[in-house]
């Protein structure tokens, strides 16, 4: 027989094991239903942000629809889209968004998120 400890250790592998085969990794099934947003969503925060213009650029440090500084964009991958925000597709800004959201979540968006009720 096995040990309770080697039980647990296999049932883990086996957890493992059926959730990679679904092509899915631990932290993002757990975060996932927390940390995603659907596109009405997204078009609501950019509406409170940007006045729902997705080209926007300011000059305020902010650009795109959802208001990223250079800085997040680069840092979360968007110049693998476009250099900056305001040159990206809505679909794209999304696609950086959901990273930020992942990492840092609604409180990256402070005044629009409360207002929309997204913040807890």
């Amino acid at each position: 027989m096995f040990s309770a400890s080697a039980r647990v250790s296999f049932a883990k592998k086996a957890v493992l094991v059926a959730v990679s085969a679904l092509g899915i990794s631990l932290p993002a099934a757990a975060a996932g239903q927390a940390h995603a947003a659907d596109a009405g969503t997204w078009d609501r925060l950019a509406a409170c942000e940007s006045s729902g213009n997705w080209a926007t650029h300011t000059g305020n440090g902010f650009r795109g629809g959802l208001q990223f500084t250079d800085s997040t964009w680069r840092e979360f991958g968007g110049t693998a889209f476009a250099p900056t925000a305001d040159q990206a597709s809505r679909e794209q800004q999304i696609v950086i968004a959901e990273r930020v959201l992942h990492a840092q979540g609604w409180h990256a968006w402070p005044s629009c998120s409360q207002q929309l009720g997204l913040s807890r």
